[in-house]
């Protein structure tokens, strides 16, 4: 599927889609616990990854009008009658490994071209010293995984520097299991606040986890403990609106975006970064609503990227447009996503006209003139709605392997005609 993006303005009024990161925890610790609902969830390729996989387990899961009535399975997974595809998503397969862990059989896991390159290996290292048999056929730490339960306690480590979904994994699996577990993290925690999220939607279930962070983070996880999320209403993705609220901000128009309320979500830092480079924004955090006035001229800013990964295409497009230049750095595992998202932009964004130097771990881009070009999706979501709001600036851009979007904002090029943007979708 190709996108074609003409110069336009955007202004008006958008809801922001649910969080994918919320909708992933909220099912698979729904389906942990005995029963629950999740309301205002979001169902895109991603989540419906993990409802498929929590069936697998055992967990019997309703669509209702606008939520999930999930039966679950107890802390008891059974274990799955095939092998579990869980596509794109690599918080499904982060996630459903560390439960295969729970089960008292042979769990095999794995996914498409893309998934079957991003590594697991601190995972499956954990996992072994938890007396769980898990490996990579390959046995090079990518899927196809095979996992064989019978997870008990133990004190581990584990790098925190790849991925916060390994950490996450463990922290939703550990507590099932009838010896107590101590986790400590090895390096920098990146992506801490996907990890703050875990915890959250885990404390609504009712689970105790202890944190020490004297010397270094360490979780102090007790066993034996039961899941009871009951309803859980799903907020909005700061993530998503992010494309929205950039868009805004380049163009110097107003739009608002609704269903914007505070949570454990690091992505919120894109009001900040917005704020501190020009741009005109308010967040009314009683009502929910984002707004972007227009006028104020952007300018480069340093962004450190350790917490907040999934802005970084937004951040790369809004420094492109911006006046001076912009440094994203301690960014190396944004590489390590759907693609390597510091090399797919920086590819991309050089097409459009942008100088761009890429290092291991930063991107620093001198602001210009955004050009129509024809630019490569990637296959990533985040590239294709990123490289949507550069077109806006550009005009006469066209961008391949658009379909991506159903990974995590099935509406977003809806959302973004419903505001002024001249986006044209083909089937080719």
């Amino acid at each position: 599927m190709k996108v074609s993006i003409c110069r336009s303005e955007v202004n008006g009024e958008v809801f922001a889609p649910p969080s994918k990161s919320y909708t992933h925890r909220a099912i698979t610790i729904g389906s942990l616990s005995k029963e629950c609902v999740v309301e205002r969830p979001l169902l895109s390729a991603d989540t419906e990854a993990t409802i498929h996989a929590c069936e697998m387990f055992g967990a019997k899961i309703t669509r209702q009008q606008d939520s999930l009535l999930i039966k679950g399975v107890n802390g008891m997974p059974k274990i799955p009658d095939n092998v579990i595809d869980v596509r794109n998503s690599g918080t499904t397969l982060r996630f459903m490994t560390a439960i295969s862990a729970l089960t008292d059989g042979v769990t095999i896991l794995t996914g498409d071209n893309s998934l079957r390159t991003r590594p697991n290996g601190p995972l499956l290292d954990v996992l072994r010293d938890l007396s769980v048999d898990a490996y990579s056929t390959r046995n090079n730490g990518c899927a196809p995984l095979v996992v064989r339960g019978g997870m008990k306690g133990a004190i581990v480590k584990i790098d925190g520097s790849i991925s916060s979904q390994f950490i996450s994994a463990l922290l939703i699996a550990c507590p099932l299991t009838t010896q107590s577990t101590t986790l400590s993290i090895k390096g920098e925690l990146k992506s801490r606040p996907y990890v703050d999220m875990t915890l959250e939607v885990l404390e609504k279930a009712g689970a105790e986890i202890l944190e020490d962070d004297k010397y270094n983070v360490k979780f102090i996880i007790p066993a034996k403990q039961h899941y009871n999320l009951g309803t859980y209403l799903v907020p909005g993705d700061f993530s998503s609106a992010s494309y929205l609220l950039a868009a805004a901000a380049i163009m110097g128009s107003s739009v608002r975006v609704k269903n914007l309320f505070p949570s454990k979500q690091g992505d919120s830092r894109i009001i900040e970064i917005l704020r501190d480079m020009g741009a005109r924004i308010d967040w009314d955090t009683e009502s929910g609503i984002v707004s972007v006035r227009g006028g104020g001229e952007l300018k480069g800013i340093h962004v450190d990227a350790a917490a907040t990964p999934d802005l970084v295409p937004t951040i790369a497009v809004l420094a492109a447009a911006a006046k001076g230049e912009t440094v994203i750095e301690n960014a190396e595992h944004v590489r390590f996503k759907e693609t390597d998202r510091l090399h797919a932009m920086a590819s991309e964004l050089t097409k459009m006209g942008i100088t761009v130097v890429e290092e291991h771990d930063k991107l620093i881009i001198k602001g210009g003139v955004l050009k129509g070009a024809e630019v490569h999706g990637w296959h990533d979501h985040r590239i294709v709605m990123a490289l949507t709001v550069a077109g806006l600036v550009a005009g006469n851009t066209t961008i391949d392997t658009a379909e991506s979007i159903f990974i995590s904002y099935p509406n977003f090029f809806d959302d973004m005609r419903s505001i002024g943007a001249n986006v044209m979708v083909s089937q080719e």
